[in-house]
C-alpha cells in the first residue's frame, strides 16, 4: 500500500492501519512502510478473495 502527503515535516508523515479489527487475525500491515503480510496460510475453500480497508 502506498500513500503520499504533500505537507512537510511531521504533518507529511503517513502511517497506515487496518480499519477492521477482524483483518488483524490474518494480515499484518506495517504502519510505516504499508507492507501487507500474511499471518497464516489462507484457506481458499473459506474464500477466494479478501478485501482490506486501510487508513493512511
Amino acid at each position: 500500500v502506498t500513500a503520499a502527503d504533500a505537507d512537510e515535516g511531521l504533518y507529511g508523515h503517513v502511517k497506515y492501519s487496518l480499519k477492521r479489527e477482524a483483518d488483524t487475525a490474518d494480515f499484518h500491515l506495517d504502519s510505516e512502510s504499508g507492507a501487507i503480510t500474511l499471518l497464516r496460510s489462507l484457506d481458499f475453500e473459506e474464500g477466494d478473495s479478501y478485501e482490506l480497508e486501510v487508513s493512511a
